[in-house]
C-alpha cells in the first residue's frame, strides 16, 4: 500500500488528514489539535508520501467527512479504500464495521458474532486498533458490550470518540451543569 500523497483538513472535531493512492484512500488520521500535529501523525504512517493538493475524488471524500461531523449522516460506505496491505481477518472486521450507520453503534462481540467467531471480541478490538482508515471505517461506532468506551487512538482519546458519536447523534450531547 503506497500512498501517492496526503492532505490536511479541518473538521468540527479537529484537524484530520487523508492519504490516497491510485486504488483509493489508504489512510485517515483522526483529529489532532493542530495542523503540525496532524502532519506529524500522517507523515509517520505514510513514509515517503508528499503533502499535496488532492485529486477531485479525494477532495470529495474530504468534503463528505467534514460534512459528516456537521450532521450530514453520510455513511461513507461507497468511498473506495486501498486496503492492499491489510490481512483477511482485519478486512472482514472493517467490512462489518463499515456497515454501522451514523447515529448507531455496535459492540465488539456483535461484530465477532456477525463474523461467526463468537469469543473473538478482543481480536475485533485489536483489528480496529490498527484501522488505517478511521471515520470511513467507523471504529468510533464500536463500543464494549455494556456500552462503555475504552481506549481510542485519537488526540483526546475516549472524549474524542464520545464527541464523534454525539455529532452523529448516537449519544446525547453532554448535559450542562451548574458548576
Amino acid at each position: 500500500m503506497t500512498a501517492a500523497g496526503y492532505a490536511l483538513f479541518d473538521t468540527a472535531i479537529g484537524w484530520c488528514a487523508l492519504g490516497w493512492a491510485e486504488a483509493g484512500i489508504t489512510q485517515v488520521s483522526l483529529p489532532e489539535a493542530s495542523p503540525a500535529a496532524t502532519r506529524r501523525r500522517i507523515a509517520d504512517r505514510l513514509p515517503g508520501a508528499v503533502e499535496q493538493q488532492p485529486p477531485a475524488s479525494t477532495r470529495e471524500v474530504i468534503q463528505r467527512i467534514t460534512a459528516l461531523f456537521d450532521g450530514s449522516g453520510d455513511d461513507l460506505a461507497d468511498v473506495e479504500l486501498d486496503l492492499s496491505g491489510v490481512g483477511g481477518f482485519h478486512r472482514s472486521v472493517y467490512e462489518v464495521t463499515r456497515a454501522i450507520l451514523p447515529g448507531t453503534t455496535l459492540s465488539y462481540g456483535a461484530i465477532a458474532a456477525e463474523l461467526r467467531l463468537p469469543g473473538a471480541a478482543r481480536a475485533v478490538g485489536r483489528a480496529l486498533g490498527h484501522n488505517p482508515c478511521p471515520i470511513i471505517v467507523p471504529c468510533h461506532r464500536v463500543l464494549a458490550a455494556d456500552g462503555s468506551m475504552h481506549g481510542f487512538s485519537a488526540n483526546g482519546g475516549v472524549a474524542t470518540k464520545r464527541r464523534m458519536l454525539q455529532l452523529e447523534g448516537a449519544l446525547p450531547a453532554d448535559e450542562p451543569t451548574l458548576f
